[in-house]
């Protein structure tokens, strides 16, 4: 095919194709966090990340989210597509309030499972992509059963936070 477009099939659309650019770079559109495990997520404008502890504020920043204990890596952020949370409600009619995914930013116009693996910057703070972040039955618990199916490979990046700084609702999303 020529072009530098991948051919994608939508469920809505199974007997046509349409073209679908990839993009590297994306921004952020939303930001979260959770004080403790369990409880309400915040939205916010700017929050400040902390290397190799998470955002400031937030439960796992403090060890205090729900996988503490288990250690690892890519507990210190999360991340989501906007899209993503589109499709669960275009494709399995999943609707999600801003912030229900328990994500910590969601972003728009970046292909976040293409960042396994990757540095990537969000805005001057520099991250590394661990694995990506799939729908859990506990996310399903507080949520709706029917996330699990609808984000399953597109819940979502852990990552962990390689510099220290801020980051802005609108700031860019780009691989190193």
């Amino acid at each position: 095919m020529p072009g530098p477009y991948p051919i994608c099939r939508m469920r809505a659309e199974r007997d046509a194709d349409r073209l679908c650019p990839v993009r590297s770079e994306g921004e952020v559109v939303g930001l979260y966090l959770a004080t403790e495990a369990g409880g309400p997520v915040a939205a916010r404008t700017e929050v400040k990340l902390r290397a190799g502890k998470g955002i400031e504020g937030d439960r796992y920043a403090a060890g205090d989210g729900r996988w503490s204990d288990k250690g690892g890596t890519g507990r210190q952020l999360t991340l989501i597509e906007q899209e993503a949370i589109e499709a669960a409600l275009r494709d399995y009619r999943v609707e999600l309030a801003p912030g229900a995914t328990r994500r910590n930013i969601v972003t728009q116009g970046v292909a976040l499972n293409h960042l396994v693996g990757r540095r990537f910057r969000i805005g001057t703070v520099e991250l590394s992509g661990v694995r990506l972040a799939e729908p859990c039955s506990y996310l399903a618990g507080m949520t709706d059963a029917r996330i699990v199916r609808a984000l399953v490979h597109r819940g979502g990046l852990r990552a962990d936070i390689l510099t220290d700084g801020s980051v802005r609702l609108g700031d860019t999303v780009a691989p190193i």
